[in-house]
């Protein structure tokens, strides 16, 4: 098994880091949704 590096566990359990990563995350999901849909509705 490969060893967690303290950087990485650092990154890991950061969890400024993690609310940051989820907030771009869903920014990008939201303009992909509101992009693709011109709007919040779907139309097939």
């Amino acid at each position: 098994m490969k060893r967690i590096s303290p950087r990485m566990r650092f990154r890991m359990m950061n969890p400024f880091l993690q609310f940051f990563k989820f907030i771009i995350l869903s920014i990008k999901i939201m303009v992909i949704v509101a992009g693709g849909h011109g709007g919040t509705r779907k139309v097939n």
